[in-house]
């Protein structure tokens, strides 16, 4: 057993706590440099990272334009968390909390900025009235489940991802006590599939596409490599729903996105048109279908 822990009277910031992303946590927020962000030639404005928070929104967006929603065309630029884009004037202008992704719309005559991604999924579904239910009690069964993923995310990322896969130490307790939980949060999900097709009941919808990229990430083994670890074979109606998430086109376009690893063909570190997407790349897409 390793030695206890006693917590000073006042927290001192340690700069070398360790930790993959150790060089770019610190307990004070606001810009480290100044530098704009740059502007492509459609109004919506995305700067994100291919993490699962950045893929909703590229997602999302793929989804509008694949239904028709011409004005979802967007520009989105690679903000590299690891080398601190996130802390520019900028960036921080966009969103004051230094977190990818954020959206910038320049449709009126005051740019509006959004930030939180399911912020940014309610924002556009209501803007292009799509992939939100129209029915008072549909639509809030879905945002219950938008708002259930944005609150069990944190235990998913932030304490199992981070325990589980980043953290330079790894130690029982932490990893057991949000292994426990996000089991927890698996057989939650996999209770509802079994009544439901879709998440949010018989329409596929915002709340999908927010908690696909986590828990699909996990159920197809794309997040932190624990989908044996977590048994996520058990989870059944949960890996059917993750599949047939990941069968959708707009779904395979939109999760490699300002996408910096894994394959080549998987990624798109920038996108400004739907000709962003390689010949090659297009043609798996479609036969992802």
């Amino acid at each position: 057993m390793t030695d206890s822990y006693t917590p000073p009277r006042v927290w001192k910031w340690d700069k070398a706590n360790g930790g993959q992303f150790a060089n770019i946590n610190r307990p004070i927020a606001g810009a480290t440099h100044d530098k704009d962000l740059p502007v492509g030639q459609h109004p919506l404005q995305l700067y994100s990272l291919a993490t699962p928070n950045g893929q909703k929104v590229t997602i999302l967006l793929e989804e509008l334009l694949a239904a028709g929603h011409t004005g979802a065309e967007y520009d989105a630029w690679l903000i590299r968390i690891g080398e601190g884009d996130q802390f520019s004037s900028g960036f921080v202008s966009v969103n004051p909390n230094s977190k990818i992704p954020a959206l910038l719309d320049r449709n009126g005559p005051v740019p509006q900025r959004v930030f939180e991604s399911g912020s940014i999924l309610l924002y556009l579904a209501e803007k292009f009235g799509a992939f939100l239910p129209t029915d008072p009690a549909k639509r809030t069964e879905a945002l219950s489940w938008l708002f259930w993923q944005m609150g069990s995310a944190p235990m998913l990322g932030g304490g199992f991802g981070h325990f589980y896969a980043y953290a330079p130490e790894k130690f029982e307790y932490p990893i057991n006590r949000y292994t426990m939980e996000v089991k927890r949060q698996l057989d939650v999900l996999d209770r509802r599939l079994a009544e439901t097709e879709f998440v949010g009941g018989d329409e596929y919808s915002i709340a999908d596409i927010a908690i696909w990229p986590w828990y699909g990430g996990i159920a197809l083994n794309r997040a932190y490599e624990a989908a044996e670890f977590l048994e996520a074979q058990s989870y059944t109606n949960l890996m059917r729903w993750a599949r047939q998430i990941d069968a959708r086109p707009a779904v395979a376009r939109g999760r490699i996105v300002n996408r910096t690893s894994g394959s080549l063909s998987e990624q798109l570190h920038e996108r400004h048109d739907a000709s962003d997407f390689s010949t090659k790349t297009q043609d798996k897409l479609e036969g992802a279908a």
